[in-house]
């Protein structure tokens, strides 16, 4: 991902109260992804609250196997989950008006660059334990390393677009613990999942719900990190 060179970045991760408040304005585009994904800030009056991914639904690609509903409703249904689940893996993200209309607004995060993203992608941080296990559980079909975001001693995800399908679809580069145990403490915040359903039954359809407490129930029994299927790509491409 780029942004353009002259954008002053702010190193905060805000919070849904400050990406609901002020006016988006954007100053860029993203221009290696496929929707229309635009960076920028947040003002109320003269003061700039921090910086946003935002992603108007306007500016979607329709998906012929994604056909309910939008991308940016599975932004904020993934982040919801993993707030539900006490993860927090994503960064705030929600849906509101902006520039090019209704979209998913995300708080930027501002990566330590110091970090080699391949190297932790296939470590045992808890973040990356925890993203293994809640991609495996939202069916994210493009976890590359590009979207794993390093900042103070986290790791957070982004770009959920492509998730909750019905069908079994994951393509992970984080298949390094595939067959292992999953630790007991994560299988239990899975019990937390109904705490969600409210929120994500207004956002993704029911099919994609009851598939989502199908591979919950699935994880829960079999009790070991998924593996790599044959019936389909693994792995996305490219990796980053």
């Amino acid at each position: 991902m780029s942004v353009p060179e002259l954008t002053v970045t702010v190193a905060k991760v805000l919070s849904l109260i400050e990406l609901a408040l002020g006016e988006i304005e954007v100053s860029g585009r993203l221009v290696e992804a496929s929707n229309a994904t635009l960076f920028g800030s947040i003002r109320v009056g003269k003061e700039l609250l921090g910086n946003v991914i935002y992603k108007p639904t306007s500016g979607e690609r329709p998906l012929w196997d994604f056909p309910h509903g939008t991308l940016a409703q599975r932004e904020v249904a993934a982040f919801q989950l993993s707030e539900a689940l006490g993860w927090d893996v994503v960064p705030p993200t929600l849906l509101r008006d902006g520039p090019y209309g209704i979209g998913m607004v995300q708080s930027w995060i501002d990566i330590d660059e110091e970090i080699d993203i391949v190297e932790a992608g296939q470590g045992d941080h808890a973040d990356i334990i925890r993203m293994v296990l809640f991609d495996a559980l939202i069916n994210n079909t493009d976890r590359k390393f590009g979207h794993l975001l390093p900042l103070n001693g986290r790791i957070f995800g982004c770009d959920h677009g492509v998730t909750f399908h019905q069908d079994d679809k994951l393509r992970t580069v984080l298949w390094h613990f595939r067959g292992e145990p999953i630790p007991v403490e994560l299988l239990n915040d899975l019990n937390r999942l109904e705490d969600a359903l409210p929120v994500l039954e207004r956002l993704i359809h029911p099919e994609e719900i009851a598939a989502l407490l199908t591979r919950r129930e699935s994880l829960r029994s079999r009790g070991t990190f998924p593996q790599p299927s044959d019936d389909w790509p693994a792995v996305p491409w490219p990796p980053f």
